[in-house]
């Protein structure tokens, strides 16, 4: 048959439908081999910011520019966003597909390659979903997995253009998911991390009681699963009995990335979030007086039209108070399609930059003074890869989401270890093995 290869672009969920991909692809006699070799590449693209895009964009370049190019597919959000113009740019972009259709695109990548046509796979319904259906039992990380629980969004943030390409807000049937975990456990995974767009919605479409907290309570109860993530939250949506059930099972993390976006009320309004800043900081209350050590992290952008230099002051504020474990920072990217990128008295790039080094320099003395109150503890984790620099280093996090790196063997990768802490960044906790623990 084929070899193909495939890379990723973005969010967990891109991760997810690779792995989902590569399964469902080797089932069928396809090979996974190095980029050189393949006869077909499949990019799994994101579009949430413009950067993400021009990523691809250069990969795709850069594949057409080779004497024998291969069969490029394109998949996922920009797929959705760009459509047929990728394949009039570059010809060798032979198939298109849209994250809700990705149940056939197995078959349509043999169609293309037998038949030499160009096949768009574009989600035209933004209610109808094609997914494959295929646990992902190959996966870049044996020991972690992802597993979506829900597909789309219905919140219309004016900023984002996740629903205008992944389309409307549907909740999986919480037997295929707890039947996909099991799977997953039996297959050697430690850590199951549960995605979607707002995963705090889940459920609400069945209109029978099975909201989140019930997903997560069934899955915290699957024997042999040692951890549970799930990202993200809504902060308008986020309620008590989720923290509860946190608190009340072991095996979920005690962590939580809940995003503010912006720390003024009146920019909160324009981007359609839901919630006031009062608002958000009371469920910060909530989720440290039910379930105190958790870990909050929080997603801000800075520069978003109109933002004056009192809306920013109000965000500079809000980093100051609620003092987050960490927060992931972005200037304002006008997305083609929303009503953001139409709104007058865009902030200056230069300005938008500046207001960004002071954020981030901001949270990165919290982030800090946050890892090294953690000197001298010890943490549970799962050695899960090599360290990106440094010879015989491993990493793994804690179960508040911190990445710690350590020394250590390949022997070790796959066991949980603990970990005592003796130094600490902005970004990462470093420490030495105490000792292994049993598998």
């Amino acid at each position: 048959m084929y070899g193909f290869n495939i890379s990723i672009f973005g969010c967990q969920m891109n991760v997810y439908d690779a792995d989902r991909i590569r399964t469902a692809l080797t089932a069928r006699g396809w090979e996974e081999v190095s980029e050189e070799d393949a006869d077909v590449v499949i990019l799994v693209t994101c579009s949430i910011r413009d950067k993400a895009e021009q990523k691809v964009w250069s990969d795709i370049g850069r594949l057409a520019s080779r004497r024998e190019p291969p069969l490029i597919a394109v998949v996922g959000c920009m797929a959705q966003r760009v459509g047929t113009l990728l394949m009039r740019r570059f010809p060798s972009v032979r198939l298109v597909c849209g994250p809700r259709s990705l149940g056939r695109l197995p078959d349509a990548l043999e169609k293309a390659m037998t038949t030499g046509k160009d096949i768009a796979l574009l989600d035209e319904d933004p209610v109808t979903l094609q997914d494959l259906t295929e646990v992902p039992l190959l996966r870049s990380n044996p020991w972690k997995a992802f597993i979506t629980i829900a597909h789309g969004c219905d919140n219309f943030c004016t900023y984002c253009i996740v629903p205008h390409v992944r389309g409307r807000f549907i909740s999986r049937d919480p037997d295929e998911i707890l039947s996909e975990a099991e799977s997953l456990v039996s297959d050697g995974v430690r850590e199951i991390t549960l995605i979607g767009q707002n995963v705090n919605t889940y459920g609400r479409d069945f209109g029978n009681g099975y909201v989140f907290s019930s997903l997560l309570r069934d899955v915290a109860r699957i024997k042999g699963l040692k951890r549970i993530r799930y990202a993200t939250s809504h902060p308008r949506d986020l309620t008590r009995d989720v923290v509860e059930v946190m608190s009340e099972h072991e095996n979920i993390c005690p962590a939580i990335n809940l995003p503010i976006q912006s720390g003024s009320d009146r920019v909160l309004r324009l981007m359609n979030r839901g919630y006031t800043v009062e608002q958000y900081c009371s469920i910060i209350d909530m989720i440290r007086s039910v379930l105190p050590g958790a870990a909050v992290t929080s997603d801000l952008i800075v520069g978003f039209p109109g933002e004056t230099p009192e809306d920013f002051n109000g965000s500079v504020r809000v980093v100051e108070d609620l003092r987050f474990d960490l927060v992931h920072t972005a200037a304002f990217s006008p997305r083609e399609g929303t009503p953001a990128a139409r709104m007058e008295a865009q902030v200056e790039a230069d300005e938008k930059q500046r207001r960004l080094r002071v954020i981030n320099s901001i949270q990165s003395v919290i982030s800090r003074e946050i890892n090294q109150g953690l000197v001298g503890e010890t943490f549970t984790v799962l050695a899960d890869g090599s360290a990106p620099k440094g010879e015989g280093l491993l990493q793994g996090r804690t179960p508040t989401d911190k990445v710690v790196i350590f020394p250590g063997d390949l022997s070790m990768m796959g066991s949980f270890v603990d970990i005592r802490i003796t130094a600490a960044g902005n970004w990462h906790l470093f420490g030495e093995p105490v000792s292994p623990l049993p598998v």
